[in-house]
């Protein structure tokens, strides 16, 4: 399980036009799901989001959490960040799951983050063309990967 988490001051998913979901300054969290992903991805990650402190503290240092300053989360599937470029140019997107398994893991995901914010994420649509819209705070950009526990 990936995610790339980027800290923004504002983000939206929209749909044929039409909005679905928004936050404002938080986490923009893009999720990828690959075959080998289970429940202990899932908790050692959702408490990273939660507790990874990328926000500033009263001396201007990222010391400080979603969970700790109230930020919104949100959360997005995006099965390319396991897109392999190893050959040729024409990313592989064999090791991503397949929405069957994928859509109920990202729905564990997006619920197990809630539990452990003790409030409601936005998400996106599973599996939905979306266009992402979202104004990056500092640039902050963090990209973890679950097999790797960094």
């Amino acid at each position: 399980m990936r995610v790339l988490i980027q800290r923004v001051k504002e983000a939206a998913v929209t749909i044929n036009g039409e909005r679905c979901s928004s936050i404002g300054p938080g986490l923009l969290v893009f999720l990828g799901i690959e075959e080998a992903d289970n429940g202990d991805d899932i908790d050692w990650l959702a408490a990273k989001v939660v507790n990874l402190r990328l926000f500033d503290d009263h001396n201007g240092v990222m010391n400080l959490s979603a969970d700790e300053t109230g930020k919104e989360i949100m959360i997005v599937s995006q099965f390319t960040l396991h897109a392999s470029t190893r050959k040729g140019n024409r990313p592989s997107y064999i090791r991503a799951a397949g929405p069957e398994q994928a859509a109920p893991l990202y729905d564990s995901f997006s619920a197990r983050t809630e539990e452990l914010l003790g409030r409601s994420v936005s998400t996106g649509v599973f599996g939905a063309m979306m266009e992402v819209g979202l104004v990056n705070d500092g640039p902050v950009t963090i990209f973890i990967d679950s097999r790797n526990r960094e």
